[in-house]
């Protein structure tokens, strides 16, 4: 006993793989402080899954797979449960009509795509071909100025819903939720990231207008230059204070 309350007045943190009762495809390694709460620890996790605070019931494992305990007391310390690094923190969705169920988190094939013809895309005034043709039409004679817009075609090209990716400036992480026309922001093409921690500026809605869905203070809407899609795996908020 005197050692683990040593554990919790220390400040002393721990890694824990974290898992999901509806995410297949949810493993992460999370640090943790010994210090935080078991509802701190929630909330926390809330910011990485989806599920809520009050829908969230966490057991804990031990590195062979032998369970720990159940964390039902909200008010106690993660330390009182005296973890280790490399214990199994699971996370069991209390709420059927969690945005965890389903499947559509993971599983692309069941959100429905939209297609258009060329045909039809060709008659639609509000396409980025439709801007950029507009555009070359004022300035024929200009070659820089095209080349801006071409760029920013290609790019976004490259850019697809789902993708991992890093946003300038700041070199903040997420997950590509939206791209296409923003009427309220600005002629042009916008992508919409979900950052992996609060640095944005709201839930996905715009001036009224509903882009994506995302937690609080996690959305942003940028140009595409701004994103950079490839391997950015989610921060270790904890990494840089280690020794």
């Amino acid at each position: 006993m005197a050692s683990s309350l040593q554990k919790i007045e220390g400040d002393e943190s721990v890694l824990l793989r974290v898992t999901h009762s509806n995410l297949t495809t949810f493993n992460p390694d999370i640090r943790f402080s010994l210090q935080l709460t078991v509802e701190a620890v929630k909330d926390k996790l809330w910011r990485k899954c989806g599920t809520s605070v009050n829908s969230m019931h966490l057991e804990l494992y031990d590195d062979t797979r032998n369970k720990i305990a159940d964390l039902s007391d909200n008010s106690k310390l993660l330390g009182f449960y005296s973890p280790f690094d490399g214990f199994r923190l699971h996370i069991i969705d209390l709420d059927p009509a969690s945005v965890t169920s389903g499947g559509w988190l993971e599983d692309t094939s069941l959100v429905e795509k939209y297609e258009i013809s060329e045909e039809a895309y060709n008659k639609r005034g509000d396409t980025f071909r439709k801007y950029r043709e507009k555009l070359t039409s004022q300035v024929p004679s200009t070659v820089e100025a095209k080349t801006p817009d071409t760029n920013m075609e290609d790019l976004w090209a490259n850019i697809k819903v789902g993708s991992r990716c890093e946003v300038e400036p700041g070199g903040k992480r997420g997950v590509v939720k939206f791209i296409g026309q923003a009427e309220p922001l600005g002629p042009g093409f916008w992508v919409g990231v979900q950052y992996d921690e609060p640095l944005g500026k709201h839930d996905g809605m715009v001036k009224g207008v509903r882009y994506f869905q995302c937690p609080p203070s996690h959305g942003g809407i940028v140009r595409p230059d701004k994103v950079k899609v490839g391997d950015y795996p989610e921060r270790d908020p904890f990494e840089e204070d280690e020794i």
